[in-house]
């Protein structure tokens, strides 16, 4: 036992490095697991007593347990025996594409990442950029909803900022997991976006594994509790206006639905800006036959590096107003009571209108709206202009700033002069010609308002098959 045993230097390094690693798997790393998750759940428990609806145990799973928990989902296991038999693969091939689709899909949520620094940075980004308005607001139906109810906030998607002003401005009622698109899937955005507990979804994708791991994900989280946001567009609009929803992920939530169990409740949320800060850019992919976002990293890098200088030199001025309007809950289970069949059109078509209907009317909206409709005008035909899409549009949501009709036109003639939208000649301002697309845009946003009978409740057939938000 105590016979000398002489070991190379390389090799006795070598030992005492895996000893230190079995230390630290079975001692080291478990305790200091143990402590921060203790960590965690004390500052869960703090943040439940303030938040309306306290964040789900789902929401805090370990991301391994979740993506285990999905890919032996039975229907996903059916769902990989037969992507197996249809494309002529093993069952382990099979197997590991749904794994893949799972570890891509799940969330990594952090209470700490988006309490601590998500809505901090969201509260300040918002105000840096707008000064921004919550217009019509539910509070009693909101009150009202049941305690166990899975709350589904449902919004029109004008910009990616859409992201950042709901966080903010939902941070006292819950956590909110969104349905975030491919554009979310790159380094080190998607660690981030993953962090602050959103999933991701391949829009357009037609694989049938792929959707069936989505729906059950969608479907695991809905039966937890879980607090989500979701746009029914299905992406950015690139006209301004309101678009058809896509019944993607309706359908994931309407499918299964128990209505003796927990309730599923919609919240429609509008939302509209002065200036959207991809407004050129949308332009451009609407005119694109390939549709592609041309936002390279440069152009945001040069844009920001821009406002950052102005606001060095204090000739900064934020892009105006950008409003938030929260409206009538409406219940699955109410609806389930009143239609037979299939809920997914008769759901997507109310919550369309829902959303519709509380759009907020902003300074430029309607100032791109009324010089369309008028051509040039006078600062006091805008105003009078001003006043009668007042006593015409009585249950609209106006913004006016200062609570002034005669102000009111004033900021939003002097934010599309400053663009270079708007000139001055004489007493009249036109419409530059080259800039008559980003009018358009602008007014495209209230068009659904103003004119009654647009299509914007309107469901596309080919819809029905779409997977996506």
């Amino acid at each position: 036992m105590t016979t000398r045993v002489e070991l190379p230097l390389w090799l006795l390094l070598l030992i005492l490095g895996f000893a230190a690693i079995a230390a630290l798997d079975k001692v080291m790393i478990p305790s200091v697991r143990w402590f921060f998750r203790r960590r965690l759940e004390r500052v869960v428990a703090r943040l439940n007593k303030r938040l309306e609806r306290p964040i789900q145990p789902f929401k805090l799973a370990r991301r391994h347990d979740m993506i285990q928990r999905l890919i032996y989902d039975p229907q996903v296991s059916q769902a990989v025996a037969d992507h197996a038999r249809a494309q002529g693969v093993p069952e382990s091939v099979a197997f590991q594409e749904a794994s893949r689709y799972a570890r891509e899909i799940v969330p990594s949520f952090s209470a700490s990442a988006y309490f601590g620094f998500a809505i901090r940075a969201a509260r300040w980004l918002s105000n840096a950029l707008y000064r921004v308005r919550l217009g019509y607001h539910d509070e009693a139906g909101l009150k009202r909803i049941d305690p166990d109810a899975t709350v589904v906030f449902v919004m029109n998607h004008r910009s990616n900022m859409d992201y950042v002003l709901v966080t903010y401005l939902a941070a006292e009622r819950s956590a909110l997991s969104y349905a975030v698109g491919e554009w979310a899937q790159v380094w080190p955005l998607s660690g981030l976006i993953r962090a602050m507990g959103a999933y991701f979804i391949r829009r357009k994708s037609r694989n049938e594994l792929y959707r069936k791991v989505l729906a059950r994900y969608v479907r695991l989280a809905t039966d937890a509790g879980v607090t989500q946001a979701m746009f029914p567009e299905g992406g950015l609009s690139l006209s301004g206006a309101l678009m058809p929803p896509k019944l993607g992920l309706l359908k994931y939530i309407v499918d299964d639905f128990d209505p003796e169990g927990r309730d599923v409740v919609f919240v429609p949320v509008a939302l509209n800006y002065d200036r959207v800060l991809e407004d050129r850019i949308l332009i451009a992919a609407a005119n694109d036959p390939k549709r592609r976002f041309n936002a390279r990293i440069g152009v945001v890098a040069g844009k920001s590096f821009k406002q950052l200088w102005l606001r060095m030199t204090g000739r900064y001025h934020r892009f105006g107003y950008a409003a938030v309007s929260f409206g009538k809950p409406l219940s699955l289970r109410a609806l389930r009571n009143e239609v037979t069949g299939d809920l997914t059109v008769p759901l997507a078509r109310q919550l369309i209108a829902k959303i519709g209907a509380i759009v907020p009317m902003l300074p430029v909206p309607i100032v791109a709206w009324l010089m369309l409709e008028r051509g040039p005008m006078t600062r006091a035909d805008m105003e009078v202009a001003f006043g009668s899409i007042l006593r015409n549009y009585p249950d609209a949501h106006v913004h006016l700033p200062r609570d002034s009709r005669d102000y009111g036109a004033e900021v939003g003639l002097r934010n599309l002069v400053e663009r270079r939208i708007l000139r001055l000649e004489g007493d009249r301002y036109h419409v530059e010609p080259d800039q008559m697309a980003l009018v358009r845009y602008y007014a495209n946003s209230i068009r659904h308002l103003m004119e009654k009978d647009a299509p914007v409740s309107a469901v596309a057939k080919d819809n029905a098959a779409t997977a996506g938000s």
